[in-house]
């Protein structure tokens, strides 16, 4: 008896099993989720900045990044992913050049000094032109053996004197610019 009664049991379960099949629940998808990366990734002089420190010195936050290497150049552009301008430049060379020959062959003329940065340092801005707006730029001879320039780039509408002004943060991002890691 107590066989027949188990077989009935086990025949219940089977045949609940086959009832209808409950209705597949609808799960919806993903949210993308947003990865920063870190502007060193993109290799070149872009290994000496960081996105971050970038945004204290300037007040503006940058997302992309892209580097270049010719020979003994390294280069970084960094921008917003929303438009192409303002962008930050970096360039590093290695160079045997010396102190005077910085000031007599690389400074601009009507380029300020910089104290505190490399053996010699200028800043300057350069008008509006083709397209863009004026331009800021550091130079200066690190102590390395090396040639390094940080150059802002504004939008077309931008001031020159904004760019003036830019050049004081500029030299403090300069001075954070560790040219020995490349």
């Amino acid at each position: 008896m107590r066989g027949r009664i188990v077989v009935a049991g086990l025949a219940g379960l089977l045949v609940s099993g086959c009832a209808a099949e409950a209705e597949p629940v609808a799960v919806p998808p993903p949210v993308p989720s947003t990865v920063d990366v870190a502007a060193a990734s993109s290799g070149g002089a872009c290994r000496l900045l960081d996105f971050t420190l970038i945004e204290q010195a300037v007040k503006v936050r940058f997302d992309v990044a892209a580097a270049s290497e010719r020979d003994d150049t390294h280069t970084c552009v960094v921008r917003s992913g929303a438009a192409t301008l303002p962008e930050l430049t970096l360039s590093v060379t290695e160079t045997t050049i010396d102190k005077v020959t910085f000031g007599a062959d690389v400074v601009p003329d009507k380029a300020a000094k910089v104290t505190g940065l490399g053996q010699q340092a200028y800043r300057r801005t350069t008008a509006a032109t083709g397209g863009h707006g004026p331009v800021a730029e550091v130079g200066w001879l690190a102590s390395d053996g090396r040639l390094a320039s940080l150059s802002w780039t504004g939008a077309q509408d931008s001031e020159r004197a904004a760019a003036e002004k830019l050049t004081g943060a500029l030299v403090t991002l300069a001075k954070k610019v560790d040219t020995r890691a490349l």
